[in-house]
C-alpha cells in the first residue's frame, strides 16, 4: 500500500462490481447527486491513489446504497490498516 491516499478505494471497487456498476456508472450516480465525478478520479480513488473527503464519501455511499460504514475496512483489518497507511505515509 505504497503512499496510500484513502483507505476505502478497496472497499468502494468491491461493492462497485458487487452491484455490477462500471466506474461510469458510479461516476454517473455521484453526478446527479451534485458531485462532478469523472471516472478517472474515481479509479484514482479505488486505486488509493486519491485522497476522499468526507462529503464524498456520503456521496459514494448513496450512490452505492450501502452505509458509510461499508466503505471502511472490516473490523478485523482497521488496525492493520492504519499501522499500514501511517507508516506509509511517513515516508
Amino acid at each position: 500500500m505504497t503512499g496510500a491516499r484513502n483507505i476505502v478505494g478497496p472497499q468502494i471497487r468491491r461493492l462497485r462490481m458487487k452491484r455490477g456498476l462500471t466506474q461510469p456508472m458510479l461516476a454517473a450516480k455521484c453526478n446527479l447527486l451534485g458531485w462532478n465525478l469523472s471516472r478517472e478520479i474515481l479509479a484514482k480513488i479505488e486505486s488509493q491513489v486519491r485522497w476522499v473527503a468526507d462529503c464524498e464519501l456520503l456521496c459514494l455511499a448513496k450512490s452505492l446504497g450501502v452505509p458509510v460504514t461499508s466503505l471502511l475496512p472490516v473490523d478485523r483489518e482497521i488496525s492493520a490498516v492504519v499501522r499500514a497507511f501511517f507508516k506509509e505515509s511517513r515516508h
